[in-house]
């Protein structure tokens, strides 16, 4: 599977895909990312007061006012363009959006199976230009009730989630049961963990060896 990312910042991606499991999972051709900086399709408009590098503007005030700024859909829309000239006909556009649908297991599942590459477009400041979403026929995806500062970090645990639903990503693939993501509750060894004079022991059932009793218990946690 390939991720193509339209972000503004592709460097915060780097510690997270370049760290452990996704990490591995590209090394062994399971997944690969791809980065379009909307900056890199816009023209120069002179330099920025104080620095060397030409100031690339993405961003313009909202029409009929308000606070903050708005990307601008040309150097969106040019960006998704080249990922999508470089991804396969088995592919699916997400804007990240606080209105969006509810992003969850079933989806990451659904969007897994169905394509081949996934493109996710990352807002900043106050937002896209609507009319990209529009023009792509983008489904709007939403990870929660709140807001943040911007679609990277949705981006990462969307990426993450789907990641995980594909086949040789995870060292066992039987982590996927939902049985036991459900448990809030996990344990390791020692069996009883001694600190600050106090003794914490592992739940009786989870040394029993009896697998249905075991099940019944991460059920009901």
């Amino acid at each position: 599977m390939v991720f193509h990312i339209i972000t503004l910042f592709p460097g915060v991606f780097d510690s997270y895909i370049n760290e452990s499991i996704l990490k591995r999972a590209q090394k062994n051709k399971k997944l690969k990312f791809k980065f379009y900086n909307p900056r890199d399709y816009v023209k120069v408009v002179g330099a920025q007061k104080g620095k060397e590098k030409p100031y690339l503007r993405v961003d313009n005030k909202p029409y009929g006012g308000g606070p903050g700024m708005v990307m601008q859909a040309l150097p969106v829309i040019k960006a998704i363009e080249a990922a999508i000239k470089h991804s396969n006909k088995k592919r699916k556009i997400i804007f990240l959006s606080p209105n969006g649908k509810q992003f969850n297991t079933s989806y990451a599942k659904t969007v897994v199976k169905k394509y081949s590459d996934i493109i996710i477009i990352c807002g900043h400041y106050e937002g896209v230009d609507a009319r990209v979403k529009k023009i792509f026929k983008a489904e709007e995806v939403s990870i929660g009730p709140y807001t943040l500062t911007g679609g990277e970090l949705p981006a990462m645990i969307m990426i993450d989630s789907m990641a995980r639903q594909i086949e040789g990503v995870l060292g066992n693939f039987d982590s996927l049961e939902e049985s036991r993501a459900a448990s809030s509750d996990t344990y390791t060894r020692p069996a009883v963990l001694k600190y600050k004079g106090k003794n914490y022991k592992v739940p009786k059932v989870l040394l029993s060896g009896n697998h249905r009793d075991i099940e019944e218990w991460r059920r009901k946690k």
